[in-house]
């Protein structure tokens, strides 16, 4: 299905909605193909501050919006949707963006339903576009896949036990349940010394080196805690 073939039945249902980017051709592109696709695109505006006092006069269901637009070009849309989603919580909202832009897509997304944060070049794949477009008119949330894969790689590199190998964890998991080595083997069936060989392998993975203060298996066993 392509955009000149969209009916007004198949998405917009005629929700009223304000295009906000300061690119006039995107700004163009994006609210002649939400009309045709049966959107009532009641305003086009260039600024954060022109969208905020648009949609305090108009109220749109809907707000489509660049993350970032004059004056500064920082973070006027994002700050625009964040006052409008204050002032108007009915309003749904999604923010487009060139790039992912983690804590500023979280912080967006935290504001509850209605809400939604694509990449940009998601635009370019009208049925898709036009699909995420909807499900946030109609109050669900949709997050760029882009976005979802920083996130995941985020938590791989935050977590301190992610370098452990399936055995390593078991054998962090018995030193945390106070477990020696000789005991260890004995619940996993393997003798003290493959034991000891994973417990060095666990500390030189976790980073923790020998000092004079510290017990390195305590430390050990706090991460693992920590990551619980």
């Amino acid at each position: 299905m392509t955009a000149d073939s969209t009916s007004e039945e198949a998405t917009g249902s005629s929700r009223r909605v304000i295009v906000a980017d300061d690119d006039v051709l995107l700004r163009e592109g994006l609210a002649g193909l939400l009309e045709r696709s049966g959107y009532d695109v009641i305003g086009r505006v260039g600024r954060g501050d022109d969208l905020v006092n648009r949609a305090r006069v108009d109220r749109p269901d809907l707000v489509v919006t660049d993350i970032r637009m004059p004056p500064t070009l920082t973070l006027e849309g994002l700050d625009a949707a964040s006052t409008i989603r204050a002032e108007l919580p009915g309003t749904a909202v999604m923010v487009l963006s060139a790039h992912v832009e983690v804590e500023h897509a979280m912080e967006l997304l935290a504001d509850g339903q209605g809400i939604g944060y694509l990449l940009k070049s998601r635009v370019t794949a009208v049925e898709e576009f036009l699909d995420a477009v909807d499900r946030v008119s109609s109050g669900g949330t949709v997050i760029d896949p882009a976005l979802v894969h920083e996130l995941v790689m985020a938590n791989r590199r935050d977590d301190p036990l992610s370098e452990l190998s399936s055995r390593e964890k078991e054998v962090l998991g018995l030193m945390a349940e106070g477990r020696s080595n000789a005991g260890i083997g004995r619940q996993l069936w393997v003798t003290e010394g493959t034991v000891e060989k994973h417990v060095r392998s666990i500390l030189a993975k976790l980073d923790l080196t020998e000092t004079g203060d510290d017990h390195r298996r305590v430390l050990a066993v706090i991460k693992y805690l920590e990551a619980r």
